[in-house]
């Protein structure tokens, strides 16, 4: 038997412990990897595998209005959530569950034997109707249950919608206000997760993991609802009497640039938005639509070449008669013969065509084209709203003479509504250029704190107050004496423009008999506190012109904003001049302690009713001093004996 020796036996122990030994560093550095690099990892993978989640979605926040008034808000409507396992006969419950959410049994067989823990019934069961939550709560099926939702709901019906848009069947805002600022109205959600085994056993000896849903934030606006809601009413007649192609309304703050009120037409109710064409409300007009402004465009060549000391309004004069020749080019006024002689502030009033293209090729191709920049045109004015136009300026290099000429009364450039509304409320503001916004505040929902406010964003200053000023005057006297006497408004001094703008077809010639009539009006005119613009893309049935068509749908709109907004009447406005057929309105006399017989004397100009009877007038309606049209009815209360 050969032996070992010794020198051997301590060479295989020596290899033996280092075999050992690295075999151990192996397994060491296999568990310090596990345990140092990967556990999170595993951890988290076990954790997925033991742990069951059920999420809490959050309350999404209010859109209010600057009053507080809610625009938007969210209401009860549960949702239909299955546990499989728990149900006893898949057959005759997904029977059950058909019949009420109107799907095919096969569908509803699918989710009450799918392999999960639980499963939502989506679409069909998310956010169910008043009627289908009363069936299933009547069934009270093993295994369904209805699971705390909520949808979206605008109390003002179709008001409003292109603005606060829509928020989809998970809440997530798809357009609008809703979109634009779905992070901060979304909120985050919660979670509870328990362990379960296998089997879906819940591991009663490991605590449940609960994480609060987190609400969104309210959104206060600059919207004011009362705004709203007349202009909303005024769209609404004028679309009834003309049966326009579209309409459009827009009121600002001129001191801020807060939109107080916003309305398109044809316009949709948001909670049934998928019933609508996508192009119904894909298009906010306010912001959207751009085409050629028309004479409201006037207001720009008008305060810049006040500013600029190229006219007095007072002073200067010039002849219409009825055209005048640019370029080669003869262009027209929109009256036949043209208006005669005038003095600038007629030619303003008049809202003669040959007399801005005079003002316009004064002020010269640099200045006139440097204001129109200055103004905002040519831009998006940064509305928090997507989907805004840009609006389209000539190429520096193709404006020549015709073209100054041309833009100089509002022809040949693009432009969106709400740039038009922002650069005359800076005209009339004292020349501050305002950024338009509509979210004013954001507020927790809890603590119902501010946690953040919007501020008026000041782009630039464009012209003088004087000549601000100067501007307003010049305006206050189209409605009190030009054009725009259909927006005039007893008690409130009422500034303003009208326009009448040439559509072009597809071809790239104008369309005939087929405008987009519009005016832009503010008050009061001493110191401006609402701007409002309204077009009305081609009227039917009547004569195209924006002074008569959208006039008196703006001063409707403005005089009733003004009163629900407590503006007080103003006095040392300019009064209206009237012209046939119109007659000037009357103010209502004190008849308060007359006679009976002496009523003889008023009843040309009035139709008087009586109530009660005897020979003395104790009371009457309107009260005197109002002014009402001629012909208009007052009643009078009578009595046996004279109360004054």
């Amino acid at each position: 038997m050969k032996r070992v020796s010794s020198v051997t036996v301590r060479k295989r122990m020596i290899a033996a412990f280092l075999t050992g030994l690295l075999f151990f560093l192996i397994i060491d550095a296999r568990l310090g990897f596990v345990q140092f690099l990967m556990g999170d990892e595993l951890m988290k993978l076990a954790d997925e595998s033991w742990s069951r989640d059920i999420t809490f979605e959050p309350e999404r926040g209010k859109i209010l209005d600057r009053q507080g008034e809610v625009l938007a808000e969210n209401v009860t409507a549960p949702s239909v959530i299955v546990v499989p396992r728990q149900i006893k006969n898949p057959q005759e419950t997904a029977g059950k569950i058909a019949d009420i959410l109107n799907i095919p049994e096969q569908d509803a067989y699918e989710y009450v034997t799918r392999d999960a823990v639980y499963t939502r019934v989506h679409p069909e069961g998310r956010k169910i109707n008043n009627d289908q939550e009363e069936a299933f709560r009547t069934l009270n099926m093993d295994g369904v249950y209805l699971a705390k939702d909520s949808k979206r709901h605008y109390p003002f019906d179709d008001y409003l919608s292109h603005v606060l848009g829509f928020a989809g069947i998970d809440n997530q805002g798809l357009m609008g206000l809703e979109l634009y600022y779905n992070d901060k109205l979304d909120g985050e959600e919660g979670s509870l997760s328990f362990y379960s085994d296998a089997k879906g056993t819940k591991l009663k000896q490991i605590a449940d993991d609960y994480k609060a849903p987190e609400d969104g934030l309210n959104l206060e606006t600059t919207i004011d609802s009362k705004v709203q809601t007349i202009m909303e009413r005024e769209l609404d007649l004028a679309e009834s009497q003309y049966n326009p192609d579209g309409a459009m309304a827009i009121a600002v703050d001129p001191d801020t640039g807060g939109v107080l009120g916003m309305a398109t037409r044809p316009n949709f109710h948001p909670e049934n938005y998928q019933n609508v064409d996508p192009e119904i409300y894909d298009r906010n007009m306010p912001i959207w639509s751009t085409y050629e402004p028309g004479s409201t465009f006037k207001i720009i060549t008008l305060a810049a070449a006040l500013e600029e000391n190229t006219v007095d309004l007072q002073k200067d004069e010039f002849h219409d008669d009825g055209d005048i020749t640019v370029g080669g080019t003869e262009l027209h006024c929109w009256k036949s013969g043209g208006h005669g002689h005038q003095t600038y502030l007629e030619v303003v009033q008049n809202s003669c065509n040959p007399g801005f293209v005079q003002l316009g090729t004064d002020l010269g191709k640099e200045k006139l084209f440097s204001y129109i920049k200055d103004f905002g045109f040519g831009k998006k004015t940064g509305i928090d709203l997507r989907g805004e136009g840009n609006g389209i300026l000539f190429d520096p290099e193709n404006i020549g003479p015709v073209e100054v000429a041309t833009t100089s009364f509002g022809q040949g450039v693009s432009v969106t509504p709400i740039q038009q509304v922002m650069a005359v409320s800076a005209a009339v503001n004292g020349g501050k250029l305002y950024e338009p916004f509509i979210a004013k505040e954001w507020i927790d929902p809890q603590t119902n704190k501010s946690v953040e406010k919007v501020e008026p964003t000041l782009r630039e200053n464009i012209i003088s107050e004087s000549t601000s000023e100067e501007v307003r005057k010049a305006l206050e006297s189209v409605v009190a004496k030009g054009t725009g006497r259909p927006a005039y408004v007893d008690g409130y001094r009422v500034g303003g423009k009208t326009g009448t703008a040439q559509k072009v077809g597809p071809d790239g010639n104008y369309l005939t008999d087929n405008h987009i009539v519009s005016f832009m009006g503010f008050a009061p005119a001493d110191d401006p506190e609402i701007v409002v613009y309204v077009a009305i893309d081609n009227p039917k049935g009547t004569v195209q012109f924006g002074g008569p068509i959208a006039g008196p749908v703006v001063g409707t709109i403005i005089g009733d904003s003004l009163r629900a907004m407590g503006v007080e009447p103003r006095k040392g406005g300019l009064d209206k001049e009237y012209t046939w057929p119109d007659q000037p309105p009357i103010e209502v006399p004190d008849l308060i302690g007359q006679k009976k017989e002496d009523l003889i004397e008023y009843q040309t100009n009035l139709s008087i009713e009586t109530s009660g009877s005897g020979d003395y007038i104790i009371d009457q309606a309107p009260s005197p001093g109002t002014k009402i049209e001629q012909g208009e009815k007052i009643r009078i209360y009578l009595s046996e004996k004279n109360s004054s």
